[in-house]
């Protein structure tokens, strides 16, 4: 048996075992602090520990020994207590072994040996231990040859991968994140059993199934876990309207590009930018709305008008059902799916001051984001066509950069206020200022005044008098 003593440098591992040892307890630390440290990844501060035994009485043993000694966090219901500080997130468990209903991924738990709970672990990666107590002090238990899988990277299921998924359908979209973060090929097997079993997903809470999906959007390369996510059936229940575009047809001889794939380049363009989740979501639903809206004009061909203001207001309900923010966030990425073409149209024409000046005032402190978003909508292999857009987007960014320096209309604020105005005529609130202040406004984005009070002003009393009325004197 090989160990491991400088996966365990910490004080913390010696003093769990130690505490073991007083208490005659088997101890090891399991999952994925032991996985990322045989990947030389960075380990993470959340640390699993299982014994055999109370999880909880030893958590309590922990803390009493611990600076300060901090709260014992105890969930009767798994079985389970937390320790939590500064430096790391300890959860200990006592060994067990599970049995399932089939239609829930709540197991009934029962104390189990440490064989017992590693065979419910869910991949053979994540199955590793290593001994805390002193007489075997970092010895590697690895039933399931998962120190194999790791140097094959290859993601496998401790038991047969249908019971496995059938026993909790979270795992299948676990199996593709830990694939999609790792760069890891799924077994085969595995594969075939995520596909097989891919209608089981609907036991299980959206907020679990999006915290998954999130983790896969994160990840450097999304289109790995977006695609087997594809190839296994389970998208259809996430992402229905993602599907949609996939496909490409012919009318007349002529063919439209396939808006699925493309999307998943886009993801990963922006993922080579930004790890910005919510510009991401915007890349992946930029062309939603290209399903509902897909026409064959015989004298233009494929059209899509109105892609982006319908995808805009697909977006909520897509939100709603995943149970992703209803906040600032989902209005960001409506605001930023509404626009994604703004730039592009303005890159393919002369390139005016006014509108260069309208996209900056509608984008706002988004604009930066916005203008990210469009430059990784470039996936064309034609080099010419790509050389062509990149130059343009490059003029469009030296525009904005010009227009904001001089017009200030990233932050803008209305020269003239609403009470100066209520103020020069003598009228209390009423539609006639907001028709005066959106003159101004519109005046100064078309360049027909600067954004200056003087000017401003002037056309205030113009206005006014156009609409009857009088300056008090």
């Amino acid at each position: 048996m090989k160990s491991y003593p400088q996966a365990l440098t910490n004080p913390i591992f010696k003093l769990i075992g130690q505490i073991a040892d007083e208490k005659q307890l088997s101890c090891y630390v399991i999952g994925g602090f032991v996985r990322d440290f045989f990947l030389k990844r960075p380990t993470p501060n959340d640390i699993d520990i299982v014994c055999i035994g109370s999880g909880i009485d030893l958590a309590k043993a922990v803390a009493e020994k611990l600076p300060g000694s901090p709260k014992v966090s105890i969930f009767k219901n798994f079985g389970t207590a937390m320790i939590k500080n500064a430096s790391f997130e300890l959860e200990f468990v006592g060994a067990r072994k599970e049995s399932y209903q089939r239609n829930s991924r709540k197991p009934a738990v029962e104390d189990g040996t440490l064989d017992d709970d590693q065979k419910r672990r869910d991949f053979t990666i994540n199955a590793l231990a290593l001994s805390l107590n002193f007489k075997n002090f970092g010895c590697l238990l690895d039933p399931f040859d998962g120190l194999i899988d790791l140097d094959k990277q290859i993601i496998r299921t401790p038991l047969n991968p249908e019971e496995t998924y059938s026993d909790d359908p979270l795992r299948m979209i676990r199996a593709i994140r830990f694939a999609t973060q790792l760069n890891f090929k799924i077994s085969d097997l595995s594969l075939a059993a995520i596909k097989q079993q891919s209608d089981r997903l609907k036991i299980i809470s959206k907020e679990r199934i999006t915290e998954e999906l999130n983790k896969i959007m994160m990840s450097e390369r999304p289109s790995i876990g977006l695609a087997l996510l594809h190839k296994t059936d389970l998208l259809r229940f996430i992402l229905p309207e993602l599907i949609a575009l996939e496909g490409v047809e012919e009318v007349e001889g002529q063919l439209h590009k396939d808006n699925f794939w493309h999307t998943l380049e886009v993801v990963d363009n922006i993922s080579a930018h930004t790890d910005n989740l919510w510009l991401k979501w915007v890349a992946l639903l930029h062309d939603i709305g290209k399903a509902p809206t897909k026409r064959f004009d015989k004298k233009i061909g494929w059209t899509f008008h109105g892609h982006e203001y319908v995808g805009s207001k697909m977006v909520y309900k897509l939100f709603k059902r995943l149970r992703l923010p209803l906040n600032d966030k989902m209005k960001y990425v409506q605001k930023l799916v509404a626009m994604s073409s703004r730039p592009i149209v303005i890159s393919e024409e002369f390139v005016t001051d006014a509108a260069v000046r309208r996209l900056v005032f509608d984008a706002g402190d988004d604009i930066d984001d916005l203008m990210i978003l469009c430059e990784a909508d470039i996936t064309t292999k034609n080099t010419y066509k790509q050389k062509k857009y990149r130059g343009n987007f490059v003029k469009v960014r030296a525009k904005i950069q010009e227009v904001e320096e001089r017009d200030r209309i990233r932050n803008f604020q209305p020269p003239i206020s609403g009470e100066l105005i209520m103020n020069t005529f003598s009228i209390g609130p009423s539609k006639k200022i907001g028709l005066i202040k959106e003159f101004i406004k519109d005046a100064i984005l078309e360049g027909k005044i600067p954004n200056q009070y003087e000017a401003a002003f002037e056309l205030m009393l113009e206005k006014g008098n156009e609409l009857g009325l009088n300056v008090t004197q």
